[in-house]
């Protein structure tokens, strides 16, 4: 299974416990796709740990944070000023909303390994 804007980065802690972060920011008309990429990741978890999920330091298996936020962006106009060696910062009018979705997920070494080869996620 492929993700298009689930995109997560792997980080393992000293005691073999890993962590795995992905960041999805987008336009109204993409929000389903990324819920829908959303639900497909934490189904795969729950079908293959089943009732497995909570904090890790309880001796489960993995657990996962999810927020989402919106916001309006704002195109800024940069410009440097080469003899004062800093920028100036021109602010234009409110553009579109914008979404912004995290899931983080924790899990032993076997949790992660499992996620890693099912998503295609670069080992290193």
């Amino acid at each position: 299974m492929s993700l298009d804007y689930l995109h997560f980065d792997y980080a393992e802690g000293s005691d073999g416990t890993g962590t795995l972060e992905a960041v999805a920011s987008t336009w109204p008309d993409q929000v389903p796709a990324v819920h829908t990429e959303v639900i497909q990741v934490l189904d795969w978890a729950h079908a293959e740990f089943p009732g497995r999920r909570g904090p890790l330091e309880d001796g489960l298996d993995w657990d996962y944070d999810l927020h989402g936020m919106q916001e309006l962006t704002a195109p800024e106009a940069l410009l440097y000023d080469e003899a004062a060696h800093r920028l100036s910062v021109e602010a234009g009018p409110p553009g579109k909303l914008r979404h912004t979705l995290t899931l983080s997920l924790s899990g032993t070494a076997e949790f992660c390994d499992a996620f890693r080869r099912r998503f295609g996620l670069d080992p290193d």
